[in-house]
């Protein structure tokens, strides 16, 4: 039987427990939807500032002003910020509204998109720098360098290693609901790398956790990025699930004398 735990439980908003549905396959709430729409539009537009600033720091270098070194360091850590900023709130926006796995090319795009901004916004001034024949080669090894750099830290940052998709959450929420009497409901903590089934679960209920999160799957992908189930809890709530054997009784019959 479930106990009630000594943390504090802080139940997410919009993430309330929520019955079986009708539906098989994952939809997002409308919600979730309308936020991931913001996002996305923030994203685009920290992207286009990245563009703009690859942009400047490539005609400052074809005009050669004065301190145009300084400036066009600057205009590659302006660029690098923000594309780290739009491939992080994209990636954010994915969670909460993922692709589907059916349509390969667009499921690609739509979670790598961070890497194919960042090559757009560094590739053609790593290009410039390299090919042009006003400056020296001490000046493109420290420009090129930097950019180079650049690009290294934008495309790791905007790739996604474990993309999220519909399939991904239809499965997980399926598997949560058959363990938990149909019900979309789980435990995680700020720093844990599962969800839990159970608030009493004692992974969850260490000496340094303060604050124990409840919330549906999507939430606590949504939030942490959490995809993977408590093997204990798993076990938990399958032997919870099996049915209960009494032993047979025996009668023992007097014996006629």
């Amino acid at each position: 039987m479930e106990q009630k735990s000594s943390k504090k439980i802080t139940v997410i908003d919009g993430g309330e427990p929520q019955t079986t549905s009708t539906r098989t396959t994952f939809v997002p709430t409308e919600e979730a939807k309308g936020k991931a729409t913001q996002l996305r539009l923030f994203a685009g537009l920290l992207w286009l500032g990245a563009i703009v600033a690859q942009v400047a720091a490539i005609i400052l270098l074809r005009k050669q002003a004065e301190n145009f070194m300084a400036w066009v360091i600057g205009l590659i850590v302006v660029d690098l910020a923000l594309a780290i900023i739009g491939s992080m709130l994209w990636k954010k926006s994915n969670r909460l509204d993922p692709a589907s796995e059916k349509n390969g090319f667009k499921f690609f795009m739509q979670n790598q998109l961070g890497v194919v901004v960042a090559v757009i916004a560094f590739l053609p001034l790593i290009i410039i720098i390299l090919t042009n024949k006003n400056i020296s080669g001490k000046q493109k090894a420290i420009l090129g360098s930097i950019a180079g750099v650049a690009l290294a830290i934008a495309g790791i940052t905007g790739a996604d290693f474990n993309p999220p998709s519909v399939e991904q959450y239809t499965e997980q929420t399926a598997q949560v609901e058959s363990l938990n009497n149909g019900v979309n409901n789980v435990f995680w903590t700020k720093s844990g790398k599962s969800y839990h089934l159970y608030q009493d679960c004692g992974y969850i209920n260490g000496a340094k956790t303060t604050e124990i999160f409840q919330g549906t799957v999507a939430k606590a992908r949504e939030l942490k990025n959490i995809t993977d189930l408590c093997d204990r809890c798993e076990n938990r709530a399958k032997k919870a699930q099996e049915p209960i054997v009494e032993p047979e009784k025996v009668i023992e019959n007097d014996s006629v004398q």
